[in-house]
């Protein structure tokens, strides 16, 4: 029979007024695993606060039922109700030996429950030397190294070959690298590069130029090579322009498509000579455009030499675009007014601009000494500027000269 409702407080009431298991002898109970909670029968308890809780909510049972029933029922139903009872509601021997009492054994199962210890919880001294911890990472540094054995992503990218005392020098790059995740935002941009055609030893110099790319969305990237690749570049092209311009791909289409089209109308070049000029210099298309227009004037007006002249030494030395203006202007004025060089030979051996000034200088000093500084091809023995400026100066001496490395040696000591 269940309890009425008068009956729940009261049972409620004995059940909090009896004795609760402490902690101390959960941990008795803990210590001893080897024991188990006895189902059916146990030792049969001492008279204590249990078998009190027991005898008095059985005799309230009784009580409280007779007297809310003695207007209902009739003498022989207050006998089925007294057998109901008894069938019902074990006797106080019975209910003491199927409830086992604080002082009985603990069932482990029961234990799985009891919360962990708490963190907060006081060590000894011992166990205090015995833990290990991690250094706390710097709240603020000048160099990444102090990251490197905290940072996946760094340990990753120095085994790649990245040098990041050179992009520590810039605060911002630091904090973007420090920011990333290796495989989320840096595996995809390799993989990226690679079937790019940048292979695993150039990554790490590439990326140590434009870690800038990790900022980049990689569709970006794509779509960049893929208008590339739209102008009739392969992936050679590509491949090469990006490994002498490492920051090529981090500008937009349109900045690309500008570029290509500002040299193909400028110098007036066809769309094969546009692009052969961009394959062998692509900074073309990432650099100041003020360097190439000044010295498109310097050529022009200052030099002398006619557009088609411009033209044809640009394609053979596309480096001249971007020269320094004063190397330009000393350089000519040495091979044109001292060596007596016209313009149309030197249009013909541009390489002589790329050379060092010093250089040529001295070998054509030492090779008027020597009654050999004749450089017209319409004439015998003449020297090729090409030659003159680009072999060592063992074959120099042997095949232009006609003379020793010791003999240079001793003249250049009289200058």
């Amino acid at each position: 029979m269940a309890l009425s409702a008068q009956q729940i407080p009261r049972w409620f009431n004995s059940i909090k007024r009896s004795s609760l298991i402490t902690a101390a002898q959960l941990r008795n109970r803990f210590q001893r695993p080897g024991q188990i909670w006895l189902h059916g029968l146990s030792a049969q308890p001492q008279v204590s606060s249990d078998s009190c809780f027991l005898q008095w909510g059985f005799k309230t049972y009784r009580t409280s039922s007779k007297w809310n029933n003695s207007s209902q029922f009739t003498k022989s139903s207050g006998q089925e109700i007294n057998s109901a009872q008894s069938t019902m509601l074990p006797s106080v021997n019975e209910q003491s030996q199927k409830i086992p009492t604080f002082d009985s054994e603990l069932s482990l199962e029961g234990l799985d429950d009891v919360p962990p210890l708490s963190p907060l919880q006081p060590i000894s001294e011992q166990e205090a030397v015995r833990i290990i911890a991690d250094p706390p990472l710097p709240p603020d540094s000048f160099t990444l190294r102090d990251y490197v054995d905290h940072s996946e992503t760094l340990r990753k990218l120095v085994l790649l070959g990245v040098d990041l005392s050179k992009i520590e020098k810039h605060p911002e790059a630091a904090n973007l690298l420090l920011r990333l995740d290796f495989e989320k935002d840096i595996n995809q941009v390799l993989l990226f590069l690679k079937d790019l055609g940048i292979e695993d030893s150039q990554l790490g110099a590439f990326l140590t130029k434009n870690y800038a790319i990790f900022s980049e969305d990689l569709e970006n990237l794509k779509t960049r090579v893929a208008y590339l690749q739209s102008k009739s570049f392969s992936k050679a092209d590509i491949a090469q322009m990006v490994r002498k311009a490492p920051f090529l791909l981090n500008f937009s289409v349109e900045r690309l498509d500008n570029r290509l089209g500002f040299f193909q109308k400028e110098l007036e070049l066809s769309v094969k000579k546009t692009r052969d000029l961009v394959v062998r210099l692509p900074r073309l298309l990432t650099g100041s455009l003020e360097p190439v227009k000044e010295n498109m004037k310097v050529y022009r007006l200052e030099l002398g030499f006619k557009h088609n002249e411009i033209q044809h030494m640009i394609t053979k030395i596309p480096k001249m675009l971007t020269a320094n203006k004063r190397k330009l202007t000393e350089t000519f004025d040495f091979v044109h007014n001292v060596m007596s060089i016209p313009h149309h030979i030197i249009v013909r051996f541009p390489q002589v601009f790329n050379a060092r000034l010093f250089k040529v200088q001295e070998r054509h000093l030492f090779l008027a000494y020597l009654g050999r500084a004749q450089y017209d091809p319409a004439k015998a023995n003449y020297i090729s500027l090409d030659k003159l400026v680009s072999v060592p100066d063992e074959i120099f001496c042997e095949d232009l000269a006609k003379a020793s490395v010791q003999d240079f040696e001793k003249f250049l000591k009289t200058l």
